[in-house]
């Protein structure tokens, strides 16, 4: 029996939303302050225009990210946190704990 559990169970929940291998990291930059798409593809250098693009679309979708498009020329493109994205950010810090006392822990082995 396969039950979708995409806004039934918050752990799926919350795994759907934040999915993606960049994810993470994306939304860690975003939460220092927004971004634009080129500064951002910069600070990924293993990552693709292609995946970025569609990263940043998909975590827009899901509520997590705000693209703001400013009316100038050269066209000018932010992401930034959305005030539910900005709920991830204690989260965020937990990975980052959690990342460091991983680290010490597999250079002990």
């Amino acid at each position: 029996m396969s039950r979708n559990l995409y806004g039934v169970c918050p752990y799926v929940t919350a795994q759907k939303a934040v999915q993606g291998k960049w994810s993470i990291l994306i939304l860690h930059y975003l939460s220092e302050k927004p971004i634009r798409f080129n500064t951002l593809l910069k600070m990924l250098p293993s990552m693709t225009h292609a995946t970025l693009s569609k990263q940043l679309k998909q975590l827009e979708e899901y509520g997590l990210v705000i693209r703001t498009e400013y009316p100038q020329i050269p066209p000018k493109v932010e992401y930034s946190l959305s005030d539910m994205g900005k709920e991830f950010i204690p989260t965020l810090q937990k990975f980052r704990e959690f990342g460091v006392k991983y680290i010490d822990f597999i250079n002990q082995s």
